[in-house]
């Protein structure tokens, strides 16, 4: 229990294992992170930066499948697939596919609301107490259309936000100029949901959580988990490749590389890495002020402390294969477009491109909850689109199941035994 301080493994040091670890901390537990590189410099590094609460539309929605052939003929297209990798990807393709249904999306919608919709409020004390106020913006997010016949083509996905309790905002074109003068005129239609947030320096917001975890006493060790070793259902120590580290409990927020020890513990789960990049623009011409997404083109324009942030796009071909920097320079034109004031040119050193892994489930949905062989191992993993979205109100949800408790919200739906 929390007042006899447990001593708690958690394994990743991106955002989630970060806000897991600040709040085990926050509930009386002694805590290591274990993260064989810097923490924070994962997925964490390079995403948009949103912590947006309406994020509860499945990647898998009714109808994606068709618009897959035309999206990978596209070169600009917003998915692209290693033909070498597709015998692997399959069967993650196929429960995918089975995954968009209208009755399961409504579900998955409804199982994500309460994860993501107090990611500011479950943030924000985390944020004060490590001293990192400056990096947390709430001014919304802003989704832009160039035609009606294009939004109509999102209507689902903006009745599972209307259904879940967001609140959305419509401009016209002459108001969305007022909103947003940067962007194109080519954009007809725009919608703000105001109560969702970014941070202007990902990596910084997660530097400071650490530092500050550390100062309250945390540790770090720098080490790869291998598995785990049990003692009956209870867990006596990782396993580590710089050897067994003793713990009363642990928890998996290993991201991409989460699969291997979900299978130590006797849980198959259909993981899969959607790479993402971004492209950075340093001293740009013109920049939005709020988060800006062109929902054709399904990419973000976030305004950031190091310049303009262009994240988007996804690439299935697993965790070894190289980055195809083509994906990243893809975002530049289509930024350009997106707001013409940008120079047409703009020397080398100011761009800067990046490739990770988003850790993926075909359902949208994460893995949370304890694992099948032992409640002392709590898995945290799977967040995809919303790993910083969801990592605070996930943090919260660690925190109290290995404190003894009832999670704050129903995490049933994040089950890992679903996909037995």
């Amino acid at each position: 229990m929390a007042g006899e301080g447990r001593r708690v493994g958690v394994i990743g040091a991106g955002i989630v294992g970060v806000c897991a670890a600040s709040y085990l901390q926050r509930a009386g537990h002694r805590v290591f992170l274990i993260e064989p590189g810097k923490p924070g410099e994962g997925a964490s590094f390079g995403n948009a930066g949103a912590f947006n609460a309406s994020s509860v539309t499945p990647v898998a929605m009714p109808g994606i499948i068709k618009n897959v052939p035309k999206w990978l003929g596209d070169p600009l297209g917003p998915l692209s697939l290693r033909w070498s990798y597709l015998p692997r990807v399959l069967p993650y393709l196929y429960r995918f596919w089975r995954a968009g249904t209208p009755e399961k999306v409504h579900e998955q919608a409804r199982a994500l609301r309460p994860l993501v919709g107090a990611t500011l409020t479950m943030l924000r004390p985390l944020a004060e107490a490590a001293g990192a106020e400056q990096y947390v913006h709430q001014r919304g997010h802003l989704y832009v259309y160039r035609s009606a016949e294009s939004l109509a083509k999102d209507g689902l996905a903006w009745a599972l936000r209307r259904e879940n309790g967001v609140t959305v905002d419509e401009f016209d074109a002459d108001e969305l100029r007022q909103l947003e003068p940067t962007l194109s005129r080519e954009y007809l239609r725009g919608l703000l949901v105001r109560e969702n947030g970014h941070t202007s320096n990902p990596l910084g917001l997660v530097t400071r959580l650490v530092e500050h975890f550390l100062g309250q006493g945390g540790e770090i060790v720098r080490a790869r988990a291998l598995g785990f070793r049990l003692d009956g259902r209870r867990l006596a120590a990782i396993r580590t490749d710089a050897g067994d580290l003793p713990a009363d409990a642990a928890v998996v927020c290993a991201g991409a590389h989460s699969r291997p020890l979900a299978a130590a513990l006797g849980d198959k789960v259909p993981l899969e890495t959607e790479r993402g990049y971004h492209l950075m623009i340093a001293d740009p011409e013109v920049m939005p002020r709020i988060p800006t997404a062109d929902a054709d083109g399904k990419f973000v324009a976030t305004p950031m402390e190091l310049g303009l942030r262009f994240a988007g796009t996804v690439e299935l071909a697993g965790l070894d294969a190289p980055p195809d920097w083509r994906r990243a320079r893809i975002l530049l034109g289509q930024g350009r477009r997106m707001l013409p004031g940008l120079a047409a040119n703009h020397p080398e050193e100011r761009i800067s491109v990046w490739m990770g892994h988003r850790p993926s489930m075909p359902d949208s949905l994460p893995v949370l909850g304890p694992s099948s062989a032992s409640p002392d191992v709590i898995y945290a993993f799977g967040h995809g689109h919303v790993g910083m979205t969801a990592a605070p109100m996930t943090g919260r949800i660690v925190a109290d199941l290995v404190s003894g408790g009832p999670a704050p919200i129903d995490i049933s739906p994040f089950a890992a035994a679903r996909f037995r």
